[in-house]
């Protein structure tokens, strides 16, 4: 008897897995939150500077010209440096140009760490994706997903209000100085806990359980290092339909949460009369809702998968359904009713939480050996948008209005949904050239 349940233990999965996703998780919204300190904090800034809308929308668009830019050698790191090592670097670094955001009182020098954070960050969800493939089987990795990603508004929905009141209570700089804290500790966090599968705790069970649903547990021993990029792996990211189907989808999906990280703070405070406080708490609903949505997205996800579904179907119907309920944002622009704003907001964005599992569709259809090159291609075309909405929207809104800019941003939003129907098709993994 006691051999018998000895032999059961010995063959029973462990759950190792969790530990990953919960460190995901904890990476995410520490990453989130430094992406949007500086929106809560630009009021603020905005009147001790004298700043004109064109010079916030510059000072937002900041991170995103790096972070875009360094998609594609970040990608490139992430094939080649584990994510044990290459994402606690990219955290502290980070964090540090945050933590001296607080410690300056010009333009320029927070444009320029600005500049240095959007650098930083730019291969963590490569790494996240990276690390996703090979630590969870298909039919969980879209509920892991979802399950971090939810990270990104679980910290901005619980940390906004709390972000608001020390600005008022202290100033901006304190905004700045904390999660620049945070991050620096949480990089270490990361560098003591993770593990790839077969180094980690995982009993041999698990790995199998990983290996044999499609995790890439072995990605490590059996991906080739290259000195560099070649023209045919560019060929292959950058020539299939598929791939540019969910790069251009990306972008058009990023643009609302780029709107809500960037410039929906600036809204309620000048264009609908809040103070720091009130704004902070009504700023935190629509992440809330966005919460709802990613959580949904993944557990409908792998729903569909085991309920016979396809996967082109379980991953792409919550994609195109959060699009199309994202497009109800442009009925913020039609209403003085501040509460129907926020309900209108609120259902755009859970609609944005539900599309979230882009990512999955990054870790089925990539070839294996340019997950981490094909991971920083989609991020780089897809936070484009980081560029473009804070700066269009500078130039769109008025003194008095802030409704073309609703309507800039229901118009991306259909285009990413005759993206994802038209160009991506059946989910298969591309084969290289």
């Amino acid at each position: 008897m006691t051999g018998t349940a000895t032999a059961a233990r010995a063959t029973t999965a462990s759950r190792a897995r969790v530990l990953i996703a919960v460190l995901l998780f904890g990476t995410v919204v520490i990453n989130y939150l430094d992406r949007s300190n500086l929106s809560i904090a630009l009021p603020a800034i905005a009147e001790e500077m004298e700043l004109s809308t064109a010079q916030q929308g510059l000072l937002l668009s900041a991170f995103g010209w790096t972070y875009a830019a360094v998609q594609i050698p970040g990608g490139w790191l992430v094939d080649r440096i584990r994510p044990r090592v290459l994402y606690p670097l990219c955290l502290v670094l980070w964090s540090l140009a945050t933590l001296f955001m607080g410690m300056v009182g010009g333009f320029v020098a927070l444009i320029v760490l600005r500049l240095m954070v959007g650098a930083c960050e730019a291969p963590a969800y490569p790494i996240n994706s990276r690390v996703a493939a090979v630590w969870f089987p298909e039919r969980e990795r879209a509920t892991a997903i979802g399950f971090y990603t939810s990270g990104q508004f679980i910290g901005l929905a619980l940390l906004t209000p709390v972000l608001s009141w020390l600005q008022a209570a202290v100033s901006w700089h304190w905004v700045f100085i904390l999660t620049g804290l945070v991050g620096i500790a949480w990089g270490a966090v990361w560098y003591f806990g993770y593990r790839e599968p077969r180094e980690s705790r995982a009993n041999a069970a698990e790995v199998e359980l990983i290996r044999s649903g499609g995790g890439l547990v072995d990605l490590v021993d059996e991906q080739p290092r290259r000195a560099r990029i070649t023209r045919g792996d560019l060929a292959t990211v950058l020539g299939r339909r598929k791939l540019w189907g969910i790069y251009l989808g990306q972008f058009c999906l990023t643009s609302t949460l780029w709107f809500f990280l960037t410039w929906f703070p600036t809204y309620l405070v000048d264009y609908r009369g809040m103070d720091y406080i009130k704004s902070g708490f009504l700023a935190s609903l629509p992440f809330v809702a966005a919460l709802v949505g990613v959580l949904a997205s993944g557990l409908v996800s792998d729903f569909l998968l085991r309920r016979g579904a396809s996967l082109g179907l379980a991953r792409k119907a919550p994609i195109i359904i959060g699009l199309l309920l994202s497009t109800l944002m442009v009925g913020a622009g039609f209403t003085d009713s501040t509460a129907l704003v926020i309900a209108f907001l609120s259902v755009a964005f859970f609609g944005n939480g539900l599309a979230s599992i882009t990512w999955s569709l990054v870790s089925a259809l990539a070839p294996e050996r340019l997950l981490g090159l094909t991971g920083g291609m989609f991020n780089f075309i897809g936070n484009l948008s980081s560029i473009a909405t804070p700066i269009v929207i500078g130039f769109l809104v008025t003194e008095d209005s802030f409704t073309p800019a609703f309507g800039y941003m229901t118009v991306v939003t259909v285009a990413g949904i005759l993206s994802y129907v038209l160009l991506v098709g059946r989910v298969e993994r591309v084969a290289e050239r």
